[in-house]
């Protein structure tokens, strides 16, 4: 990751959305092209939703959320009983997430994390497989986390779209945060790219709400 992409999620706009949800301008991703990403900050501040419990039912062992955000899932998993650490590089989010009564720490996932190679549960959800725009570099890292039987649980794209990107943060039309790189893939992008880097496809599957998931293994 980037000290731009860090710089970004601690964007004024972003961190004060996370911490304390209120009126404003909406908030994106946006590329010189013309391209965007809403960022759905109403739902990630929000209660995990159904969508959102198919991912949690999968969840084996002890769970890494990697760019837990406002901490729903973190939440949610630790009021299931089930051992769960959230990190993110906005302060803001790891003390929204402990406020909910969750487990987190300030960080990237590229840093050095606590147990590693011993997680039953990574998981990239609202678009995290963008982290740091190289994929493949993300899940050779991610692999590194888990265990030998463990599995990552991502959030993909419903098209069949594998991008590279240089995007900012905007309110509104307003650019808020410095370049930084993020990637957008889809199933079969992602199931490509996962073969390469010690994973097989153990599950697809899609929500009611038209959200889409990817299960993957780790290999021996």
């Amino acid at each position: 990751m980037t000290a731009h992409e860090y710089r970004a999620w601690n964007s004024r706009p972003y961190a004060r959305a996370i911490y304390a949800p209120q009126p404003a301008p909406p908030l994106s991703l946006r590329d010189a092209e013309g391209w965007h990403f809403p960022l759905d900050l109403e739902r990630w501040c929000g209660r995990a939703d159904e969508a959102d419990r198919t991912v949690l039912r999968r969840c084996t062992g002890r769970v890494l959320d990697i760019g837990c955000g406002a901490g729903r899932l973190v939440e949610a998993l630790t009021g299931r009983g089930r051992p769960v650490l959230g990190i993110d590089v906005c302060p803001s989010a790891v003390i929204t997430t402990v406020c909910r009564g969750g487990c987190a720490m300030s960080g990237s996932v590229f840093d050095p994390l606590p147990d590693e190679g011993r997680w039953g549960t990574a998981l990239l959800i609202d678009g995290n497989i963008g982290i740091g725009g190289d994929p493949r570099r993300l899940l050779r890292r991610v692999r590194a986390l888990v265990h030998g039987e463990g599995i990552l649980l991502v959030e993909v794209a419903a098209a069949d779209v594998d991008e590279r990107r240089r995007v900012r943060i905007h309110a509104g039309q307003r650019p808020v945060s410095a370049v930084f790189p993020w990637a957008m893939v889809g199933a079969a992008a992602l199931n490509r790219q996962a073969v390469l880097e010690g994973w097989t496809e153990a599950e697809r599957w899609s929500s009611a709400g038209g959200r889409h998931f990817v299960a993957l293994r780790a290999c021996r």
